[in-house]
């Protein structure tokens, strides 16, 4: 799979993206999935939003009822599932969305890892009195 139809690769989609898309798929609501996991309904939504990540028992207990691996899930590498199909003429008419989006996505990326260092330095700055 290329990277333009790749959607819940690497560079396309987030830990908390690919849970979403599993759960999805699977049929499960988010209600459903926290209740199998034995963890709140908001738990499973701080993971779906990036805000926060499951501990190995559960994500090892997630990949299993998602029928995903877990390296798909950390990753978007190895055992997982595919995008959606879309149609012909609506892959057309996406295609240019898809792309602006992943380009934002990775500028957010570089930003958030530039943003990163400043505070890395900031904070060694403050602790040595300077």
């Amino acid at each position: 799979m290329n990277d333009e139809t790749d959607w819940f690769g690497p560079e396309a989609a987030t830990f908390g993206d690919r849970v979403a898309g599993a759960r999805e798929a699977a049929g499960m609501t988010q209600t459903q999935l926290a209740r199998r996991l034995g963890v709140k309904k908001a738990t499973v939504v701080g993971w779906e939003n990036d805000l926060s990540e499951p501990r190995a028992n559960k994500l090892s207990m997630m990949a299993g009822m998602l029928n995903v691996s877990i390296m798909w899930l950390l990753t978007g590498e190895g055992e997982g599932m595919d995008g959606p199909v879309l149609s012909e003429g609506a892959d057309m008419e996406l295609a240019p969305l898809v792309a602006e989006i992943r380009a934002i996505r990775g500028e957010m990326r570089s930003s958030s890892e530039r943003l990163a260092r400043v505070e890395k330095t900031l904070r060694l700055k403050l602790e040595k009195g300077e």
